[in-house]
């Protein structure tokens, strides 16, 4: 029995997470979901050329993830919703969870380098899962009025 028979929500499922199995565009959608931004500023976040993020923009927005308005000649790009961010915040929390079960959470020498993601992660707004993410990830509690 094929499995999206049997759950038609499992393709998109995996649609929406291979959109976000991407480092360019997790980061993206980390800072979209914090607030609305043109493509330049978020090329500035990632060190991308503007065509670069225009096209992962256009990936999230094929998976429901981003949607954007024009104000003139910008085009102003968000989260689709509080969902969006809350998918983010479950990825750090397992990420951790699994580093933990691994036994690689002491360990630099097996710890990932530190990402633009996990800057943007380490300046986001304290919120109630975010907080937890911040303490799982071990990421820093912004400042106040971050």
């Amino acid at each position: 029995m094929d499995t999206q028979e049997t759950h038609p929500d499992v393709s998109r499922a995996v649609a929406v997470l291979k959109a976000v199995a991407d480092p360019t565009r997790f980061t993206i959608l980390w800072d979209l979901s914090q607030g609305e931004r043109p493509v330049g500023q978020l090329a500035e976040l990632t060190g991308a050329h503007v065509a670069a993020v225009s096209q992962h923009l256009a990936r999230l927005r094929t998976a429901g993830l981003v949607t954007s308005r024009r104000e003139g000649t910008r085009i102003y790009y968000r989260a689709a919703g509080d969902h969006v961010r809350a998918l983010l915040e479950d990825a750090f929390l397992t990420a951790r969870a699994t580093a933990d079960e691994t036994g690689a959470k002491g360990s630099d020498a097996q710890a990932p380098a530190r990402t633009r993601t996990a800057e943007a992660a380490a300046k986001a707004p304290a919120r109630s899962r975010g907080a937890a993410v911040r303490k799982a990830s071990g990421a820093p509690r912004p400042a106040a009025g971050a």
